[in-house]
């Protein structure tokens, strides 16, 4: 549920000319459906081959550092504080760190490839045809080197949080949507000293993320009126920077982030499934996105 990227060890990945330090910081969080990598890059490293997911959106947020974004043959600068949209079966693209280094989040879907393998024969279907798997080089070990032309003016799927408004004066910034993301999510906020975010609350479909990127706070959990009305508890569980936490969706627990003395500045990162309903068991009310209804439920008596 909650883990800190200082606690979790990385793994280097030096194939070829693809090199990089990844931090899988969503499965170490606990995160299913989702997950978030911390990739950390050595001056003018490049950590992946130029690629195009089928049907997962990608969104990197830039930590530190500066480099380039590669997108079908064109490059664009990219600095700290940048948010850099890829969505499904658009343009390939991969990152090249500056000459002081990059490191980025990588937020994602972990979605399973429909199709049928025949491992006999050596072959996998992926409509609407047949592809050869087994003794071949991985794509780390057959990708060419890219050739990296001198930056353009950078596209609508890169912006900085800087640049976004955002929310209630700025502190909710919709860094993905200013970006173009469709199936996914990306938002900063930033709270103040004893401020919190969201009312507690939790989803049926969704699964969300939270990167703590500044300054400290407490994340509750809210266990659902029937619940507390047979024993369950209300937790609390101190978070800091650096702090990864996961909220998966169907757990009827709500999740509230709440500042500390300091603040606290966090990425939250979620898909949008149109099928998501959710619960605010302070308030004790449902939202059903789909329909764009939010209603009150009715107090139940528990069970004897």
């Amino acid at each position: 549920m909650i883990a800190h990227w200082d606690d979790v060890a990385p793994y280097r990945r030096d194939l070829g000319h693809l090199r990089g330090e990844w931090t899988d910081l969503g499965r170490a969080a606990g995160s299913i459906d989702v997950g978030v990598r911390r990739i950390r890059m050595a001056p003018r490293e490049i950590p992946t081959p130029a690629h195009v997911h089928p049907a997962e959106e990608e969104i990197f947020y830039v930590l530190r550092g500066s480099g380039l974004s590669w997108q079908d043959g064109k490059t664009h600068e990219i600095r700290e504080g940048d948010a850099i949209v890829h969505i499904a079966l658009r343009e390939a693209h991969t990152l090249r760190a500056g000459e002081d280094g990059l490191d980025v989040l990588a937020f994602g879907h972990r979605m399973r490839t429909p199709g049928a393998y025949v491992p006999n024969a050596q072959r996998f279907w992926l409509n609407p045809s047949w592809t050869e798997v087994g003794q071949q080089p991985p794509p780390f070990e057959a990708e060419p080197e890219l050739d990296w032309p001198e930056p353009s003016p950078r596209p609508p799927n890169i912006v900085n949080a800087e640049a976004v408004a955002g929310d209630y004066e700025g502190r909710w910034k919709r860094l993905g949507a200013d970006a173009g993301s469709v199936q996914t999510g990306l938002n900063l906020a930033t709270q103040g000293s004893g401020e919190d975010g969201a009312d507690p609350h939790c989803h049926s479909a969704d699964e969300e993320i939270f990167v703590v990127l500044a300054g400290s706070g407490r994340m509750e959990l809210w266990p659902a009126p029937l619940r507390a009305a047979h024993g369950a508890e209300r937790e609390e569980h101190p978070i800091r920077a650096g702090h990864t936490i996961s909220r998966p969706p169907g757990t009827g627990i709500g999740h509230y982030l709440v500042a500390g003395d300091d603040g606290m500045t966090y990425l939250a990162y979620g898909t949008r499934r149109p099928d998501d309903v959710c619960y605010y068991p302070r308030a004790n009310q449902v939202y059903f996105r789909g329909l764009g209804v939010l209603t009150e439920l009715p107090i139940v008596a528990p069970e004897e």
